[in-house]
């Protein structure tokens, strides 16, 4: 009897120290497993809907997901839209920290402003921002924050190139502008316009709106006073871009803008880069940052090409001969 109670006694010993074998190969499994499967959360706050930002929600998307974080599988994309309203912009990032998101993508300067005010541990990669510097988000290119960095939208040479073509072929005296005073980015892009347009010996004449509303209003005081008007990447008066182009058609006014997707809605020219491109290298940013990096780690950065285009269509609408001596410095957009 002895004998039959110690053999039972071994062989229960022998099968709890299996099963706990097993729970230990199970548990370690499971948490590998987990790690693999883990799914971020990402905050997109876009400060506007219009075709640039749009643009460069996209190519964020797409490069997040050519980088091993794809929507449905790892990711979760949280997209919320301001509407060009300030006050949204707060609320939306105080949300996001508030849901405790992994990442946070701030497309345009309110957006990003918000974020870094809302939060200083949740990584942030910011697009479409025309003064980073200036807007407080970093302190240089090459010195972005503890948790924030991103890209520009401000090439150094855009603007120059279409304020030149403006005065130098249009022989404009007189450039309307009209952007939201609100905007610091805006506010960046009109002063360095004043200062191009005196070099060339013409005179700006300023506009403010506070909301897409008053845009179309803003346009239409401008004719009679100016030779031409230029738009810059101002959320609030692209977003109802369609109403400026109206009045420039109307009043055979050449309109110029800050970036080639408003430029294909109906304006003369501009000098810019595809916002698409923008938002796929934050979004490379952004991988980098899931995989491990820091934000403090990767310096601001510039858009990586730069072209004058000029739309046939609009040019004729607005009463301006396309010359086809401008081929040797710029592209003709067709409609295509």
């Amino acid at each position: 009897m002895k004998k039959y109670v110690r053999s039972c006694s071994i062989v229960l010993a022998s099968l709890l120290l299996l099963a706990g074998c097993g729970t230990n190969e199970k548990t370690g499994s499971s948490g590998e497993k987990e790690k693999a499967e883990k799914t971020y959360t990402i905050g997109i706050t876009q400060f506007a809907e219009h075709p640039s930002l749009d643009a460069a929600t996209e190519g964020f998307k797409k490069a997040l997901a050519d980088n091993g974080f794809k929507e449905g599988e790892n990711v979760k994309f949280d997209v919320q839209n301001a509407q060009a309203d300030m006050n949204n912009t707060q609320t939306i990032a105080n949300n996001f920290v508030g849901d405790k998101v992994d990442l946070i993508f701030a497309n345009a300067t309110p957006s990003a402003v918000s974020a870094l005010n809302a939060t200083k541990d949740i990584p942030i990669v910011f697009t479409s921002v025309t003064d980073p510097v200036g807007a407080g988000l970093v302190k240089a290119f090459d010195q972005p924050g503890e948790n924030i960095t991103g890209t520009t939208d401000n090439h150094p040479d855009a603007t120059a190139k279409t304020i030149h073509f403006i005065t130098d072929e249009i022989k404009a005296k007189k450039i309307g502008v009209v952007y939201n005073s609100g905007e610091q980015n805006s506010v960046v892009q009109v002063e360095a316009v004043k200062k191009l347009a005196e070099e060339k010996g013409a005179k700006l004449v300023e506009v403010s709106v506070s909301t897409s509303a008053e845009v179309k209003q803003a346009a239409e005081s401008l004719a009679g006073r100016v030779d031409a008007i230029y738009i810059p990447t101002d959320n609030t008066v692209v977003s109802a871009l369609e109403s400026v182009i109206s009045v420039a058609n109307d009043k055979k006014l050449p309109l110029f803008v800050g970036e080639l997707d408003s430029m294909k809605r109906g304006a003369i020219a501009a000098s810019g880069f595809n916002y698409f491109d923008l938002g796929y290298e934050t979004g490379e940013m952004a991988a980098e940052i899931l995989k491990g990096k820091k934000p403090s780690e990767i310096p601001v950065a510039l858009p990586q090409s730069l072209k004058l285009v000029i739309n046939k269509k609009a040019a004729a609408s607005q009463g301006v001969e396309v010359q086809e001596a401008w081929s040797s410095f710029a592209e003709f957009f067709d409609g295509e």
